[in-house]
């Protein structure tokens, strides 16, 4: 049988995250998942939209992703939007904590993916709200970067 290639690839994204906030900073972190949330994942059915990190007794916690009941389960199945613990250094998660009770800061989810050694791992992103301007200016600029590809694949 051969071995597919899961190698940093997205399990679930939060495609709005680059689109409502400016990432200043990335950071990997662990995430404690039960047994039957890994196989649910690996189906690539899990999503980021609606989810958030943020503090609970002195720890970083992502809440209200979404990982559905994995279907060939019948007794040990999951809570699908349960709050699920990060896992990172305790210089991480003081740094993080102090910059998400700075004003305006948020940590937002960005992805959910396998790395090489097949442990799941979270990109979270430390980030700054935009405003509808810089939204549109947002907008403007890949809808540029689209009609340049275009022009430039028109013309060989």
């Amino acid at each position: 049988m051969a071995e597919q290639d899961t190698t940093n690839r997205p399990v679930a994204q939060n495609r709005r995250a680059r689109f409502d906030y400016f990432i200043d900073e990335k950071i990997e972190a662990g995430i404690m998942l039960l047994g039957t949330e890994v196989k649910s994942l690996r189906e690539g059915k899990a999503s980021l939209s609606e989810a958030w990190a943020g503090p609970r007794n002195d720890e970083l916690w992502l809440f209200n992703c979404y990982i559905p009941e994995y279907s060939a389960s019948s007794h040990f199945t999951h809570e699908t939007t349960r709050p699920r613990k990060l896992l990172l250094h305790r210089k991480e998660v003081d740094k993080l904590m102090g910059a998400a009770k700075r004003q305006g800061v948020t940590i937002v989810p960005m992805a959910i993916y396998f790395n090489d050694r097949g442990i799941a791992k979270v990109l979270l992103g430390l980030a700054r709200g935009k405003r509808q301007v810089d939204k549109r200016q947002t907008t403007k600029d890949r809808d540029w970067q689209r009609q340049k590809a275009r022009v430039m694949r028109e013309r060989g």
